[in-house]
């Protein structure tokens, strides 16, 4: 057992009883008190000692001048009489405010097209020292492999410069497959549940909760609260559901506070306004900020590196009017209180780990250094701890399955045609669908010389096709117009193996989607571009089908250069990189029925 993790006894849900603690144990955690004795007495050199700090105080909610001294990767003491110690390095804090490393209470970190390893590359110089994660969509695109690669995914995690702490899918894999996975480090619970088949009383979810209460307790829920049934909004937190991530507007905000759920206002999905509705709604309503926690849920690197991420959630909240040193605990210690490892990190006090932010502003996050168990790992928006984790074994080759897809299958036929023959009801979907009511409608639009033509109310718009890339004889393809990415040639599809291997394309002609949609057969997972059948832009993930095996350079080189293309063809992008949008098309096409 490592020093840092038998440092202090550790609290879960699950308890430890004397018949659990062995000898060497016991000896362990008595060579360690005594070290800490010795360190504060001068008798044992210290790691660090941390300078001219203004320290933020989480649990007073004030400022006060100090150092904190630093031992095997946990902070051991406030303000230390210096003459009394010895240590090894002195960091000069400048003068800039510490506060606790930032904390993603929910992020889908395996779903952000980066491996564990270039992720870090963007979030830890933005001060996000911890996330709680979820891995269902890397597990349910493994399929048979979920298990192995599963272990594979985590085996390195303590060489991230960042805590990492997993959830077991609640959803899209096999009870076997959530019970394995539970068994592993660093698991802790039971991922997102399925709503939708929880309500009609599903023997699986049955079985994934018993395990998910059985581990400790930990169970994530989510959809927008308003939008489930009296019963299922009392059903989830009564087995033991504690956290819900999924709302939208002031209604499911109230909701899931009521009912007791740990709410977490999401920013990295949706509009970007979705996010200022929720904080003003807070502000409004003066609803405690012990309440929320802060998270990303989904969100590109290329937003990471543009907007930010702890830091820029932070911030906001203040902007928006919830004062900074709440907002701050709303992304430090209400987040480890609610995960019940508030003894470990959320706090700056003797005991916890570390992870420690020097920001010159407590109202506008600007990291200008970030320490992780009391070493420096990023300075200026530099990450300066590279982990040293290879993933290539996770590569997988591509498994075709188009080979016969026509154009004519991509064509757009009327579901109905009106009366008079002059319109057609065909479906629209939107890419920002998830953070409104309705992610898809059955609309009328005209109808001329036997062809759909693609315009609802005045505005032009693009085609899309939904694509089983694996047909058990006829192929499924769903087709209809798309509001989110509008090109006037070309064409771009995507790939994503979760939670069923489905493509999407999006254009004006069936013959160039068709061929865009055979490129991207040809990799494990990604996403092309494609103009008079030539590839102008492309990003294959390699690892599994949702990963690319790239540093975060390359990564975002890949991103941009699809959004360059796109916007070389009339696109006109906002917010997330086009791949990233296109990307969440997947959860919803699967919510709502359209794979099969």
């Amino acid at each position: 057992m490592e020093e840092a993790s038998i440092m202090y006894q550790e609290v879960s849900g699950r308890g430890i009883t004397a018949a659990d603690t062995t000898q060497s144990e016991v000896d362990a955690h008595y060579d360690q008190v005594k070290a800490i004795f010795d360190v504060l007495n001068g008798k044992k050199e210290a790691d660090l000692l941390l300078k001219n700090l203004n320290i933020l105080d989480v649990h007073s909610e004030s400022v006060y001048q100090g150092s904190i001294l630093v031992y095997n990767k946990r902070i051991v003491a406030l303000n230390p009489d210096e003459t009394a110690i010895k240590v090894r390095q002195v960091f000069d804090g400048e003068g800039l405010y510490a506060i606790p490393g930032l904390i993603d209470a929910h992020v889908h970190f395996e779903a952000q097209l980066a491996h564990p390893a270039a992720f870090a590359e963007a979030i830890v110089p933005c001060g996000t020292t911890t996330i709680f994660s979820e891995c269902l969509d890397f597990v349910s695109a493994a399929g048979d492999e979920a298990v192995q690669a599963t272990e594979q995914l985590f085996r390195h995690h303590e060489r991230l410069p960042y805590r990492v702490f997993a959830f077991a899918p609640g959803k899209k894999t096999s009870v076997e497959v959530t019970d394995a996975l539970l068994k592993m480090d660093p698991v802790i619970g039971l991922g997102e549940l399925a709503h939708l088949t929880y309500s009609v009383g599903n023997d699986d979810d049955f079985r994934k909760s018993a395990l998910g209460r059985a581990k400790g307790g930990f169970m994530n829920t989510h959809w927008g609260v308003t939008t489930l049934s009296d019963m299922m909004l009392n059903y989830m937190p009564a087995i033991g559901a504690f956290a819900n991530h999924d709302v939208w507007k002031e209604d499911d905000i109230e909701k899931s506070v009521r009912y007791g759920l740990q709410t977490q206002i999401k920013f990295g999905v949706g509009s970007p306004e979705v996010i200022k509705i929720m904080l003003r709604s807070i502000v409004k309503r003066k609803w405690p900020a012990e309440n929320f926690q802060l998270c990303a849920d989904n969100i590109s690197v290329d937003r990471l590196l543009t907007k930010g991420h702890m830091d820029w959630i932070v911030s906001l909240c203040a902007e928006m009017g919830i004062e900074p040193i709440k907002a701050i605990k709303m992304a430090t210690l209400y987040t480890a209180r609610a995960f019940r490892m508030d003894n470990k990190f959320g706090s700056l006090t003797p005991g916890r780990f570390a992870d420690i932010v020097l920001t010159d502003s407590l109202s506008k996050i600007n990291p200008r250094f970030v320490f992780k168990d009391g070493e420096l790992v990023a300075k200026d928006r530099k990450l300066l701890k590279q982990a040293d984790i290879d993933y290539s074994g996770m590569v997988k080759k591509a498994v075709p399955g188009l080979a016969d897809l026509t154009p004519e299958q991509l064509d757009l036929v009327p579901m109905e045609i009106s009366a008079d023959g002059q319109q057609a009801k065909v479906y629209l979907f939107d890419v920002y669908g998830r953070g409104h009511e309705k992610f898809f409608q059955e609309v009328w639009v005209p109808y001329r010389d036997g062809k759909v033509v693609p315009e609802f109310g005045g505005v032009n718009l693009n085609r899309i096709s939904v694509v089983q890339r694996y047909a058990n004889g006829k192929r499924h393809v769903v087709n209809g117009l798309f509001k989110g990415v509008h090109i006037d040639r070309g064409a771009v599809a995507t790939f994503w193996p979760a939670p069923k291997a489905y493509f999407v394309a999006v254009g004006q002609d069936s013959a160039e989607m068709c061929h865009c949609l055979k490129e991207v057969d040809g990799y494990a997972g990604g996403c092309a571009v494609t103009e008079n059948k030539q590839v102008k832009a492309s990003l294959p993930l390699e690892i599994y089908g949702v990963q690319a095996n790239m540093n975060l350079d390359e990564l975002l080189k890949a991103t941009r250069d699809i959004d360059a293309a796109l916007a070389a063809m009339g696109n006109h992008n906002e917010g997330e990189p086009v791949v990233n949008k296109l990307l969440t098309l997947f959860i919803s096409l699967d919510r709502f029925g359209f794979m099969v």
